[in-house]
Order: C-alpha cells, then sequence, then structure tokens
C-alpha cells in the first residue's frame, strides 16, 4: 500500500497499486529517508547490508523524478512506455530526446 497527500491539502490517501515501478518508487524513497536520518554514513554502507550498490544508486534515481511524473506513476497514469526498465537504464546521449518519447 502507498499513502500519497490528499487533494489540495486534503486527507492522505491509501492507493493499493502492485506494479513493479510503483514498488522500486517506493523502495527508493524508503532507502533515500534511511540515508537522510542517518541511518547509513553512505550508499556504499547501506549496499553492503542490501543489495548491490549499483542497483542501489540506480533505483535512488527514481527520488529525483518531477514530482508529477511521480505524483502519475502512484495514481498509474504514467504512459504506458514509462516502466522500470526504462526509468532506470543508463540516461542516453541525446538524453532530452529520450525523455520526450516517454510522454
Amino acid at each position: 500500500m502507498v499513502v500519497t497527500p490528499g487533494q489540495e491539502g486534503g486527507p492522505a490517501v491509501a492507493t493499493h497499486a502492485g506494479s513493479a515501478l510503483v514498488k522500486a518508487l517506493a523502495q527508493a524513497f524508503r532507502y533515500q529517508r534511511l540515508l537522510d536520518k542517518g541511518k547509513y554514513a553512505s550508499i556504499s554502507k547501506m549496499a553492503a547490508e542490501r543489495i548491490k550498490r549499483s542497483y542501489l544508486g540506480t533505483l535512488l534515481r527514481l527520488t529525483l523524478l518531477a514530482p508529477d511524473i511521480t505524483e502519475a506513476i502512484l495514481d498509474g497514469r504514467q504512459p504506458e512506455s514509462m516502466d522500470l526498465p526504462r526509468l532506470l537504464a543508463p540516461l542516453p546521449v541525446g538524453w532530452t530526446s529520450a525523455i520526450c518519447s516517454l510522454g
């Protein structure tokens, strides 16, 4: 279950979503929160206990998505082309054209 903010200051809304993208997004924000709170001194320290460092670094990039994109993913409104493998893939040299093709 993912809890998202309600509309215009309203109560939080719980949504049940099972997609890999939503799960990865929630996991990324959880790991980022652990880093922010100082539970782990670095990504390397966290990765030593949890998952591969390279994957963790890639996963944490999801926390840098624009808020409207994050909200669309949580609401299930993202384009079909915006899937987890595509968002975790390295950015190509011509990244602006690749990003534009996501929408």
